[in-house]
């Protein structure tokens, strides 16, 4: 039986994420697992457009053009918007930068596709729940099943710390420390650690999660998990926190006009905290931020914050304004405006 040989393009794909990002670069499993989907959409669409099978394709196949085509195809056919077109891209610069170096016959085709640019991405208003709508989230939870004592430890946790969703989702019960000072370990971006403080409530609602489970607090497994005993998804957490949102809108109607994700419970801890009094360096403490400019944005979101500043400003006096003399000097007119 005849066998295919793998062509330069599958080897290249192989060492690169065999060997390349998670050894030489270290690069996490989620940055992995984005950058692997990101090529497996463009191998996709190269095979429907060339009509050949992936097993063939190889560098010829894959060059501007179709990497052009492809970014179209991402915002046209699948609705993506500039930012995860960016992220698409991000990683295929990153595959042709190495393919740049372990080839450089290669090097004038990879240096075109390298030109790409990002597209400039249109900032959307960051969508976040005050306080008395999370209260109304967590009363929406039913802690009357294990599921639902499930749920209210995790979207509590998620409040409380106010982490990423994958970061809540990879602790293990060893993180946790449910005695004083309570606090949990927090793997980061960059596998950056940190840890949390948690409040004596939310440390009473996990370590009531934990005896129910009968966990070990030394043990190793991931505290949240879903019915088949594996660890809940970002799509789990998204599906969970769309379910108590629409239940909580009948107790608070103006959550209907808000675009909420799980990430906006992140930032509902940041704006919380803010309006507490905490500093943004120390907010941008625990929430893990690599920059404070990155915490700045939540000093200028919240409209409390903003009324606020407003009340201790002078209001500006009525003045008239400066005649205009026939032959004026004209910086003395302009330094009297």
């Amino acid at each position: 039986m005849k066998t295919t040989l793998p062509t330069l393009l599958a080897r290249a794909i192989r060492d690169f994420f065999g060997d390349y990002l998670p050894h030489l670069r270290g690069l996490s499993p989620h940055t992995l697992a984005s950058y692997r989907d990101s090529l497996v959409l463009l191998l996709r669409f190269v095979t429907t457009q060339q009509k050949r099978p992936v097993s063939i394709l190889d560098f010829e196949d894959v060059n501007v053009s179709q990497i052009l085509s492809f970014l179209a195809y991402l915002e046209r056919e699948r609705r993506n918007g500039a930012t995860t077109r960016n992220v698409r891209l991000s990683a295929i610069h990153a595959f042709f930068r190495y393919v740049a170096a372990q080839h450089p016959e290669r090097l004038e085709p990879c240096q075109c596709i390298l030109g790409i640019p990002f597209k400039r991405a249109r900032p959307r208003t960051i969508e976040y729940l005050e306080y008395e709508e999370i209260q109304q989230v967590l009363s929406a939870v039913d802690q009357s099943s294990p599921d639902g004592r499930r749920d209210y430890a995790l979207l509590a946790t998620l409040f409380n710390t106010g982490a990423r969703v994958q970061e809540i989702l990879d602790v293990r019960v060893c993180h946790l420390q449910l005695t004083k000072p309570f606090q949990v370990r927090l793997l980061g971006k960059g596998r950056k650690e940190r840890f949390c403080p948690l409040w004596p409530q939310t440390a009473r609602v996990l370590g009531a999660f934990c005896k129910e489970r009968q966990l070990d607090l030394c043990s190793d497994v991931h505290v949240f998990l879903n019915h088949r005993g594996e660890p809940l998804t970002r799509f789990g957490v998204r599906y969970l926190l769309r379910k108590y949102l629409d239940r909580a809108k009948t107790h608070v109607p103006g959550l209907a006009r808000k675009r909420l994700h799980p990430h906006s419970l992140r930032h509902s801890t940041a704006v919380a905290l803010l309006k507490a009094g905490v500093d943004l360096s120390t907010i941008s403490q625990w929430l893990g931020h690599a920059s404070p400019n990155t915490t700045n944005k939540y000093a200028t979101i919240d409209l409390d914050l903003k009324r606020q500043a407003l009340a201790h400003l002078k209001p500006l006096s009525g003045q008239r304004r400066a005649a205009w003399r026939k032959n004026p000097a004209i910086l003395e007119w302009l330094e009297a405006l």
